[in-house]
């Protein structure tokens, strides 16, 4: 047989107790400020209604039959305190109970579903019903176990994605010294250099990997200097002006030269840039165009990257800053890209206090990648 609920010390134990005690001390003092009162206020209304000299009339009559009159009002007030008493103590004990289930059932939903999502079944919802304080609870705990999701499917998704960008190199590191033990495959230049490519493509995605941690971590090291934003824009052009002369697309850079300086680590910066150049090369057929522009931004200094490549359909917008995604995974992962770029330059700027963004008309028009940064004090 279980134990009745106000044995277990819960919460509606608890409460319903205290509802007992307030219903205790109303009771207490309905009869205790009813018993000191009533036999005053009696006189007076007695007084009143008789006129003030019948209580001094010399009537023995009168006398007993005033005693008799207050003994029955005592009486007769005392059975309806009881009655009424005992009447609205069982209704209040009823409420209370009620009260005190509609308080707690939405607790012991919480509680059952916070247990069940840390066993790791992270689709527990409970109902939210309402618009009291218990229900934006049980909508902010909705809200967190959503957020849990996300993160788990993310989880999931980062070690699969991993595991595949491993996966290739290795597989082609093996085939390749397989054939070279087994005489299949000559033990040439061409082979070392081939399998040395591959540890290469190895060693910069453990490298990602670790800066990613330590960004998503908000552990990375800056050193913030005041630099020119001008400065920053001709290092990153210099920097990849030989692959776009290479690949016939058109570089150029449009900033007034008397932009205020930025108070920001130029190596990182630098590294953002790069990494939004280098995207937006690839993503530019030959004799295509590159811009890069600097200008003001209300209280901070914003960079676009804007090109005339393939464009970005709408529904992959939401999506480019996420870990490992791709538009399109078979070029991407050709050309040596890892899906995390994007990733580590948007940690990046917000480390910075700044904040990155994408657009694009779609597919064939281009896209813009931008980003702000805090302006400097000269």
């Amino acid at each position: 047989m279980p134990m009745p609920f106000w044995r277990r010390g819960g919460l509606r134990a608890r409460l319903f107790l205290a509802h007992l005690l307030v219903i205790a001390a109303g009771t207490a003092t309905l009869f205790l400020v009813t018993l000191v009162t009533a036999h005053t206020l009696h006189d007076r209304l007695m007084v009143a209604l008789l006129g003030p000299d019948h209580a001094t009339a010399n009537d023995p009559a009168m006398a007993t039959m005033e005693r008799a009159t207050n003994a029955v009002f005592q009486t007769a007030m005392l059975q309806a305190l009881l009655l009424s008493g005992g009447a609205a103590t069982l209704v209040a004990v009823a409420v209370s109970l009620l009260v005190s289930a509609r308080i707690v059932t939405p607790v012991r939903q919480m509680l059952a579903a916070s247990r069940r999502i840390a066993a790791g079944h992270y689709v527990e919802r409970v109902p939210a019903t309402g618009h009291d304080e218990l229900a934006a609870l049980a909508t902010e705990f909705n809200t967190m176990a959503g957020e849990l999701e996300v993160v788990e499917r993310r989880r999931v998704a980062l070690i699969g994605d991993v595991a595949h960008e491993l996966r290739t190199p290795l597989a082609t590191i093996e085939g390749y010294t397989e054939g070279v033990l087994d005489g299949v495959v000559a033990p040439s230049d061409e082979t070392w250099a081939l399998i040395h490519d591959e540890v290469g493509r190895l060693k910069r995605l453990v490298t990602d990997l670790q800066e990613l941690s330590r960004a998503e971590a908000k552990q990375l090291a800056l050193n913030p200097q005041l630099v020119a934003p001008a400065e920053l824009l001709q290092r990153a052009q210099a920097r990849l002006a030989p692959q776009y002369a290479e690949k016939g697309v058109a570089l150029s850079m449009a900033a007034p030269p008397d932009l205020p300086p930025v108070e920001v680590d130029a190596d990182r910066i630098l590294q953002v840039l790069v990494n939004l150049l280098g995207n937006a090369l690839r993503a530019t057929p030959a004799d295509g165009q590159v811009w890069v522009i600097g200008r003001l931004a209300d209280d901070a200094l914003a960079i676009e990257v804007r090109d005339t490549g393939v464009g970005i359909a709408p529904e992959h917008l939401p999506h480019l800053f996420e870990r490992f995604y791709r538009v399109d995974k078979a070029r991407s992962r050709a050309l040596g890209g890892h899906g995390i770029g994007l990733t580590i330059s948007r940690a990046l700027v917000e480390a910075h206090g700044g904040r990155m963004w994408v657009a694009s008309d779609g597919p064939g028009q281009g896209a813009t990648f931008g980003f702000t940064l805090p302006l400097g004090q000269p």
